[in-house]
């Protein structure tokens, strides 16, 4: 599991020591952060589009952040259309319908991009 850390600015050419300590409940594995997110696209974008394996970042929250990635059935995965969060201790997806069509056009872009180095 990677932690990433958000919005920090971080002097140039310095030595930098990071120390976290979040103390906070998980309700939410990895595991079920992931199939929401592929349950959700499957429903409100696409069957070709799905959830990797997520990470934890921690900010003012616990929350997985989700790859997205488009796979077609005859090639494969082709690449990462974008990134979903999920709510540590929620599970809420933290989406909106600008970010599922940012996805969606990231995703074609993908396809169309495959099928012209196949061509």
């Amino acid at each position: 599991m990677n932690v990433e850390l958000s919005e920090i600015t971080l002097p140039s050419q310095s030595e930098v020591k990071v120390e976290l300590t979040v103390t906070a409940p998980i309700n939410v594995t990895a595991q079920s952060a992931q199939r929401q997110v592929s349950k959700l696209l499957l429903d409100q974008v696409g069957n070709l589009l799905y959830g990797e394996r997520p990470n934890l970042v921690a900010g003012e929250k616990l929350w997985w952040r989700v790859p997205v990635w488009i796979a077609l059935p005859t090639t494969g995965p082709l690449g990462q259309a974008g990134t979903l969060d999920v709510d540590a201790q929620s599970g809420e997806i933290l989406y909106t319908q600008f970010i599922l069509d940012d996805i969606e056009a990231r995703a074609h872009a993908l396809i169309e991009r495959s099928s012209s180095s196949t061509r």
